[in-house]
């Protein structure tokens, strides 16, 4: 059960293509009363019988496409949603069987020159019917067993969406914290308050701390060798007042 997703998803590709198939064949042939039109009878296909099949069998492909990559939920919800599309080949298939005169009433009236289905009714002699209705109705008939098939197995199928998504909010998350931090005055106010300096980077503490040291240690060397430089200077300083005493003859 837990491999029959493959099955199904081909299974419904192969009824969406075959009523993709009855839409493009010949379902009625139109024979017309003598005189009433240009030409003898009318060929209609399954586009201008039933136009409503592409659409269908369009969004069917597209249903089962998407089956794949479908968590559980959503399988449910796609599995009714392909049970409405083949109730609706279904329907319109059976319309169109049913009244082959109204349902090819536009090709009629493209060569008969007429619009109205009463008038229609009127140019048409008889309809041949192929087997091309009835294909296009199996196809429906199977989509809507598929679509129940899908509801009862879809529970033992695996979900990968729900790994892939934590592997991509994993490396989401990695390459967050490898990528740079863009400074900015938000960024600086959360650090102040985080009681951090936004001035100093990673390695400006250590480099800081040495500069700084190197720095108190400078005054201190230049102070001690600047003494004696200061005493030599005061000395003569001290000489030179002891000489101007001496002449302005003090004691």
């Amino acid at each position: 059960m837990k491999r029959s997703r493959p099955l199904v998803v081909v299974a419904g590709l192969a009824v969406a293509g075959i009523v993709m198939l009855s839409w493009t064949q010949t379902w009625f042939t139109v024979h017309l009363h003598a005189g009433t039109a240009v030409v003898p009878r009318v060929v209609a296909d399954g586009a201008a019988v039933v136009p409503q099949y592409t659409a269908l069998a369009i969004a069917s492909l597209a249903l089962f496409l998407a089956l794949t990559i479908a968590g559980r939920v959503l399988r449910v919800v796609l599995a009714a949603v392909e049970v409405l599309l083949g109730l609706a080949v279904v329907a319109t298939g059976i319309g169109a069987l049913a009244d082959p005169v109204a349902a090819s009433k536009g090709a009629v009236g493209e060569v008969a020159g007429v619009s109205d289905t009463a008038a229609v009714r009127q140019v048409v002699d008889r309809v041949d019917v192929t087997a091309w209705p009835a294909v296009g109705i199996a196809g429906g008939v199977l989509a809507v067993v598929l679509g129940i098939v899908v509801f009862v197995v879809q529970r033992n199928w695996p979900g990968p969406t729900r790994k892939y998504a934590a592997a991509t909010a994993g490396a989401a998350a990695d390459a967050r914290a490898a990528a740079p931090t863009q400074r900015d005055a938000i960024t600086d106010w959360d650090d102040l308050s985080a009681g951090d300096d936004p001035t100093a980077g990673p390695a400006a503490g250590p480099a800081a701390g040495h500069g700084a040291g190197t720095t108190a240690a400078t005054p201190g060397v230049g102070a001690v060798g600047e003494s004696p430089t200061t005493d030599t200077v005061g000395s003569d300083r001290r000489r030179s007042d002891d000489g101007a005493g001496a002449e302005r003859g003090a004691p």
